[in-house]
């Protein structure tokens, strides 16, 4: 397979047929994205395609300071932020009351420590519930956690990407996470894999 690095060089001098290439392999990582943050598919199938018209419309002034991969992300996302601003206020849950307990995780029966929110995700059939439970947060909540445990950027990316502090992203990255984990726990009987439980002590992240 062509490195995208490759495929990336013959982008910017105008050859069409390497950036098709290049955008085939990350369609799937933007819609994916785009479809946890706004909530449904054709929202998410609009983002996903406006970000590749952004990323050929601004690829010849991309630097390499991070990679392709990572650049797409942050253009969905920030597509994906303006389009959460335009919508209309609809019924969320606050999550002010939550705060992430001190030594509480998550373990599977074999004893892997299922210690971020995603890996629960994984660790269950199906994403249906989890995305039910996303899209009951306020946005900048939902981006929040989606965009540290599941996209990787970092505190200061995050912040940086939606104005914030980065104690705030940090503040909310704690209340979802609670959240998640105690919607969890009054849940457990109707978790598909029945070894997924809450269990308390050891060492909270």
């Amino acid at each position: 397979m062509v490195p995208d690095d490759e495929l990336l060089s013959r982008s910017q001098r105008g050859d069409m047929e390497a950036f098709v290439l290049l955008i085939e392999r990350y369609q799937k990582m933007l819609y994916t994205i785009a479809f946890r943050l706004l909530g449904n598919s054709e929202d998410a199938a609009d983002a996903a395609q406006e970000a590749l018209v952004r990323a050929y419309k601004n690829l010849p002034g991309f630097r390499g300071d991070c990679s392709f991969r990572t650049w797409l992300k942050y253009i969905i996302t920030n597509i994906c932020r303006d389009a959460l601003r335009r919508r209309k206020r609809r019924p969320t849950i606050s999550l002010e009351g939550f705060q992430e307990a001190e030594g509480v995780f998550l373990e599977v029966a074999d004893g892997k420590v299922l210690s971020s929110p995603e890996e629960v995700f994984l660790a269950r059939e199906g994403e249906d519930v989890i995305h039910k439970l996303l899209q009951l947060m306020k946005p900048e909540y939902r981006m929040t956690l989606i965009m540290r445990d599941i996209q990787g950027f970092t505190y200061d990316e995050i912040a940086a990407i939606l104005g914030c502090s980065v104690g705030t992203v940090k503040s909310r990255l704690s209340r979802a996470r609670q959240f998640l984990r105690q919607y969890l726990l009054k849940e457990r009987e109707h978790l598909t894999n029945p070894g997924v439980y809450i269990k308390k002590g050891g060492e909270g992240r």
